[in-house]
């Protein structure tokens, strides 16, 4: 299902356990060709080869080629004539980003691009401007009949009498939708005398009067318009916004603008209320099919046509180049991430403070699948600590991914981690409590537990080095770095003979031990985590010797 980015109305062990491989340091593998298959501004073709990327430009693809050439492609740009469906996601081998050179992305399978782990970018602020003036020409010319007054005067004829139109001062205008493009048709409205009113369920009240837009009810919106402009982007819950029964609830002669995305408006209801009066005039640079194959509302006299001009400026062309290039560009050299339309948790990789909790979050998902054999039924992850009290968001997700390493059937990253564990069914819940060990409280501890077992691992960072403190409710006496080869066992408490003959079994394996650290002892047992120069091919020997042993590539 093709989706937007912005939710704007809410209208709504084992045998033989083998070392598992290191988790990417990044969600994100290397990103090399960038296939641009849209027209953009030369721009960003150049700041995309400055950045070091290979790029190809193949605008006007039909649908089998589109599928041909995307698939040995890292990167896809696209702007509004692109439909990134299903198919072509799935015949993307290589794909790891999808760029839009605009706001919208209701020509992405968001959903089906999730699923698959690929990231999906937008420029929201590249093409902000340009629609929001367009919508105020409309908003003028919907006023004064400018388009039907020039048509007229190309026929040969003088009609001054027919074109009779209305002053904007002291009419009201209802902005649906108070994003970037709403506030800045806002405040230019508001120099020409308009009264702005509106609704927004994100935007608050108080923020929405800063730009003098006074926030009310739908139901009390649709009877004090004069204009209605919608600038929402198309959701089941905004699609056919207006419609025979708001319409009916509208001012009589009431005039509508559609500069967002075809379907806000229900163009048959439309052509309804323009038959009957009820709409007196109604401007529309989208429509539900583009081109329009149903002529009726493009002919009707009293509708201003436009052919998807909302970011046709070379100011916005040129700006949306430049900003989904340099976005791409930043991606690919792990310096920032931004315009996510999905896989927010991303963005935290990015930043250095909270890289290596991002590691932690994957280490320890692993150590608990590591450890529990089989992951099923409820993951609880908790922060602890006030500087981790927002930290869930992009933690839990890292959980995930660690939890679901080499045992889902996809590729799992830090996109789509939630989404599969969904599907796998598993339950996973985040909390967060201020409360935590006072040796830890500079830092914040991460606990992940699998609910209903004993299976629970505690884990911080001390300086850039994710550790781990605790596990299963014992609690080592010095701190874990969680990386390397790690050997991992529990056996009876105090009992050298068992590291001696840990020893001579590495020794026999060609393997050094790198490191050694032990917890205290629970319930007469303790564990053991041993750092390796490589992997143990074979645990078995050892298995007979302790409780219980597993190892892991962090």
């Amino acid at each position: 299902m093709l989706a937007a980015k912005r939710s704007l109305f809410v209208w709504s062990s084992s045998a033989q356990r083998q070392a598992v491989q290191p988790l990417p340091a990044m969600a994100l593998a290397k990103l090399s060709k960038v296939l641009i298959s849209d027209s953009l501004d030369p721009c960003c073709r150049e700041i995309l080869q400055a950045g070091g990327l290979q790029v190809l430009e193949k605008p006007n693809l039909s649908k089998e080629e589109l599928l041909t050439q995307v698939k040995d492609c890292d990167v896809l740009i696209v702007r509004s004539a692109t439909k990134v469906t299903t198919d072509v996601i799935r015949a993307a081998e290589r794909l790891q980003v999808i760029g839009r050179a605009g706001t919208g992305v209701d020509n992405v399978d968001v959903e089906a691009a999730t699923r698959k782990g690929i990231l999906v970018m937008n420029t929201p602020a590249g093409n902000s401007l340009s629609a929001a003036e367009l919508t105020c020409g409309m908003i003028m010319s919907l006023a004064r009949q400018i388009p039907q007054a020039a048509a007229s005067m190309k026929e040969g004829k003088w009609d001054r009498k027919k074109f009779m139109g209305m002053e904007l001062q002291g009419k009201t205008l209802g902005i649906l939708g108070l994003g970037r493009i709403g506030r800045e048709v806002a405040t230019r409205m508001q120099s020409f005398g308009m009264k702005t009113i509106g609704y927004d369920p994100i935007i608050l009240p108080e923020e929405s009067a800063t730009f003098g837009v006074q926030q009310l009810p739908l139901e009390q919106i649709w009877p004090l318009c004069d204009f209605i402009t919608v600038h929402t982007p198309l959701l089941p819950s905004t699609t056919g916004l207006l419609n025979d029964s708001t319409f009916a609830k509208c001012r009589q002669g009431v005039q509508v603008v559609n500069c967002a995305r075809g379907g806000i408006v229900d163009e048959g209801a439309l052509l309804r209320a323009l038959q009957s009066g009820q709409c007196a005039g109604a401007a529309l640079d989208v429509f539900t099919q583009e081109p329009p194959r149903d002529r009726d509302l493009v002919n009707h006299p009293n509708v201003i046509c436009c052919p998807h001009l909302g970011a046709s400026t070379q100011e916005a062309q040129s700006r949306c180049g430049k900003e989904i290039a340099l976005q791409i560009v930043d991606v690919a050299k792990g310096k920032a991430l931004v315009g996510m339309v999905n896989g927010q948790a991303l963005s935290s990789a990015f930043a250095p403070q909270t890289k290596p909790w991002i590691t932690l979050a994957k280490a320890l998902g692993l150590l608990l699948r590591t450890m529990a054999k089989q992951v099923n039924g409820s993951i609880q992850v908790s922060t602890l600590g006030e500087p981790l009290q927002n930290a869930g968001n992009y933690l839990t997700p890292a959980v995930v991914t660690g939890l679901l390493a080499g045992a889902a059937q996809k590729d799992v990253n830090l996109v789509n981690g939630l989404l599969l564990a969904q599907e796998a069914g598993l339950k996973v819940t985040s909390v967060h409590s201020n409360k935590v060990p006072e040796l830890s409280s500079d830092t914040g501890l991460l606990q992940v537990a699998l609910l209903g077992s004993p299976c629970r691992a505690v884990g911080s960072v001390q300086g850039s080095t994710p550790v781990l403190q605790e596990l299963n409710g014992a609690t080592f006496k010095q701190l874990v770095p969680l990386a390397g080869t790690l050997l991992i066992y529990r056996a009876k408490a105090s009992n050298p003979s068992t590291l001696s003959a840990v020893i001579e079994l590495l020794g026999k394996a060609g393997v050094q031990l790198q490191s050694y650290q032990s917890s205290s002892a629970v319930g007469g047992e303790e564990w053991s985590v041993v750092g390796l120069s490589s992997a143990l091919q074979n645990l078995s020997e050892l298995k007979q010797l302790v409780k219980e042993a597993f190892q892991l590539t962090v």
